[in-house]
């Protein structure tokens, strides 16, 4: 192996060989670069780069090449790749060449003059030719790329007859590539004019024995990036505080209907590879609309939205730096509150400012209100916060009693973006900051002026209808309601109220109370709306003739499927922690019900009079098609009330698998095991809380006279079931019992405890004087395993 005499001589007297850096080479004091390394000419060694030729060498990097943040240099086996100087190297990189963020070259490998090596590219045992272009996140091994080609992004080359296929570079290629290296060309050209200070200065100056892997000791980071210093500070803010980064694109059309696509997930919190991340999706998506998120892991929720580029280009600074402070938690504890607004509004209105939207203001009288029909208060042309607010304030002062309300407009699109109330004709003015900020300290952080409505319960709707409103709108169901005298109330013909084509929490609250004060001595329900499937998710009345259930959902519905929705809603004030029945399903069921949809399986319920039960002849209920819990418990109350004295069963039901997983009886005719809460009786889909006991064949176990099941024959049945096996019922009278010619009892075709149980109780009440054995059965054996009596005659006792 031929190498530099100077590196030899060092060798030779037992130290570690230096890098020769040419004078006008630079290497950021963040990047080491150690070993036989020979630098060309012009050469930038970029923040977080590593170029080891400690075990492999020696490492050619020529004139004019580009190493930018995080790449690796490495090798691990001596020269095997000859140069076009004609000596061997572990790693020869040409003229002119970049090797972009994060991308790995190992050695053996060689890249030729003018190639551009993507970002997370890996080159490893490759020749790639001259003036290649290989993009982003592609693997380069074990072959030799032919002169010209380009490597799409994500490629993976393995094979020579793929590297042989490959397209030839375009003249659009040479330009994306050219926009990348320019960025560290000018880099070169602000160091130049630095002074010996800066952040990146000449190795040479600090070469010697002691100092072979550190260059520098220079300690201030340079902004290497293309990214304006406004993201870069937002950037550090949100990696500071823990916080993932990641970014989002989206072209016209998409940006319209909030289509947001993601970049490339961006893994690593080291700053420079968060921006070279960013920077990779900006160069990717030029001409749309990128946005910048931070996100936090543990609470998995997105706590900044900040758009960085625009079609027409990057994102002024003012507008990124603005947002700097609404980081999406809104912390609006610490926001200095002035005049009428709020901590809450100035929160939004930050927001808006910082995503480059315009802000502007309307009011409407009541009667304007109830019709939508609201006027413009004076333009507000500034973007500057202080004038927006005071512009807001002036609005709110100029129609004290009105209704004022804050819009966002994206003025580029040509389309409202925000919309919330921030004054109704009954609010007090704010006497001072402290009052604002006690009152938004208490409010929720959602896009709605909601604290007017926690606050004053004369406004109209009740907290539990407001929580129905939110649940709905978080579902992405629409709002709508209807009206009904109470003639019509008797035959259900309700008359719809004014459609509500919004989907902001606020103006849904404020058609609902147009509604409620337009129809004073009606009854007035809500509707929950499923645009998708083009049905009704709930009905609740909030609104009485007599003046009972206003502004809150009503427990009493005219339908049973009504009540149950309105019933079932109850449970949004608590957090979801309890379901409190109101006269509906027992907690037991209900847990079911939650257990088997958090498994993604679907709800069925099918019922039978006495006659079709001994045949096992189940006639199904209205189908449930929804997976919201309330609908599905709606559903089941709604089979119960049908069929009274009928026996009702619960069904889940795995879709994918077109199968039941579970049977359970929740309703018999004579009160036994009925699903409703009022009922003593116990269910048959609890468990039985029996000890544990070992199963034993043949005839063991003491046989009980009449009742139900004792805990021996529970333990046994739970036996039987853990070992696979079926379990069957046969009864004789005592005739029969002598000649041992036993009849069948209903088959068990179930094997979930619940249900084998209670068909075994079915069938020893069905022939409480007779003589009742339990089976256990071995299907694949086609045999019996077991066969105890279980019940006697009572004068067989």
């Amino acid at each position: 192996m031929v190498v530099h005499s100077q590196s030899t001589s060092a060798m030779r007297a037992g130290g570690a060989p230096h890098p020769q850096v040419h004078p006008s080479a630079y290497i950021h004091s963040f990047a080491n670069v150690m070993g036989d390394v020979h630098v060309g000419a012009n050469v930038l060694i970029a923040p977080g780069c590593t170029i080891q030729a400690d075990q492999g060498s020696p490492f050619y990097i020529g004139d004019n090449v580009n190493i930018q943040d995080g790449a690796v240099i490495h090798a691990i086996e001596p020269g095997r790749v000859r140069g076009q100087d004609g000596q061997n190297y572990a790693v020869w990189i040409g003229d002119n060449s970049c090797i972009t963020h994060m991308a790995l070259v190992h050695g053996p490998a060689f890249i030729g003059d003018n190639c551009f090596i993507g970002f997370r590219s890996t080159i490893f045992n490759a020749k790639v030719g001259d003036g290649c272009v290989i993009m982003m996140h592609a693997l380069i091994q074990g072959v030799e790329i032919p002169p010209g080609k380009y490597v799409p992004s994500g490629a993976v080359i393995t094979k020579q007859e793929q590297a042989n296929l490959l397209p030839d570079v375009l003249e659009s290629d040479r330009k994306f590539t050219q926009q990348i290296i320019h960025v560290n060309e000018a880099l070169k050209d602000d160091v130049s004019g630095a002074n010996a200070q800066t952040s990146i200065r000449p190795v040479r100056t600090n070469l010697g024995p002691s100092q072979s892997h550190r260059f520098t000791t220079d300690t201030k980071p340079m902004n290497h990036t293309t990214l304006d210093a406004a993201i870069v500070s937002q950037v550090r803010s949100l990696l500071g505080q823990g916080y993932r980064i990641g970014s989002e694109h989206a072209d016209k059309r998409r940006f319209q209907t909030s289509s947001w696509q993601s970049c490339p997930p961006i893994t690593g919190n080291n700053e420079a590879q968060v921006l070279a991340g960013l920077e990779a999706c900006l160069a990717e998506h030029q001409g749309e609309y990128v946005r910048l998120i931070g996100i936090d892991p543990q609470a998995k929720q997105r706590v900044l939205e900040t758009i960085i580029q625009r079609p027409s280009g990057p994102v002024k600074s003012e507008s990124i730096s603005s947002v700097t402070k609404t980081i999406k938690n809104y912390t609006t504890s610490h926001i200095n509150t002035s005049g009428n607004l709020d901590a809450e509004t100035i929160a939004h209105v930050r927001s808006l400012l910082g995503q480059g939207y315009r802000i502007g203001t309307e009011h409407a009288d009541a009667r304007r209100f109830q019709t939508s029909s609201w006027q413009s208060c004076s333009p507000i042309p500034s973007q500057q916060e202080s004038q927006v607010i005071a512009a807001l304030e002036a609005c709110i002062a100029e129609h004290q009693g009105e209704y004022v309300r804050m819009l966002g407009i994206d003025t580029q699109a040509k389309r409202r973006v925000f919309e919330a109330i921030i004054q109704r004709p009954g609010d007090q003015p704010k006497a001072t900051p402290k009052a604002a900020r006690s009152a938004s300290s208490s409010s929720s952080t959602s896009y709605a002026s909601t604290s007017s409505y926690a606050s004053s319960p004369s406004a109209g709707l009740g907290a539990d209808a407001i929580a129905q409103v939110r649940s709905l709108l978080a579902q992405g169901y629409r709002i709508g309601s209807e009206y009904a005298d109470k003639r019509r109330f008797q035959t259900s013909s309700w008359q719809s109220c004014t459609p509500i084509n919004s989907q902001q929490e606020s103006q849904v609250i404020a058609a609902l109370e147009s509604c409620l004060a337009e129809h004073p001595g009606d009854y007035v329900r809500l509707i929950g709306i499923d645009p998708k499937a083009k049905r009704r998710v709930l009905e609740a009345i909030i609104q009485r003739p007599n003046g009972t259930g206003r502004g809150s959902t009503s427990p009493a519905a005219p339908t049973a499927s009504s009540s149950a929705s309105s019933a079932s809603y109850n449970k949004v004030e608590s957090n979801g922690s309890s379901y409190r029945p109101t006269g509906g399903l027992d907690g037991t069921v209900v847990n079911q019900i939650r257990s088997l949809l958090a498994q993604g399986y679907r709800i069925g319920t099918e019922y039978a009079d006495k006659r079709r039960f001994q045949t096992s002849s189940w006639q199904s209920c209205t189908p449930i098609n929804s997976q919201q819990e309330s609908q599905v418990i709606a559903g089941v109350e709604a089979c119960l009330a049908e069929h009274p004295n009928d026996y009702v069963r619960l069904i889940g039901i795995d879709k994918r698998a077109k199968r039941r997983v579970s049977e359970t009886i929740i309703q018999r005719p004579n009160g036994n095991g009925s699903a409703r809460s009022s009922s003593p009786a116990a269910s048959s889909s609890r468990s039985y809380q029996a000890p544990p006991a070992p199963s034993t064949r043949g005839r063991g176990f003491s046989p009980r006279s009449g009742g139900g099941l004792d805990a021996d024959t529970v333990a046994q049945v739970r036996s039987l079931l853990a070992q696979g096996y079926r379990v069957g019922t046969e009864h004789a009278d005592k005739r029969r019992f002598q000649t041992s010619s036993w009849q069948s009892c209903t088959p068990i075709h179930s094997q979930q405890e619940s249900q084998v149980i209670a068909a075994l109780e079915a069938c020893l009440a069905d022939h409480q004087k007779e003589y009742v054995r339990l089976i256990g059965i071995d299907t694949k054996a086609k045999r019996r395993v077991l066969e105890s009596v279980i019940q006697k005659p009572v004068a067989a006792r």
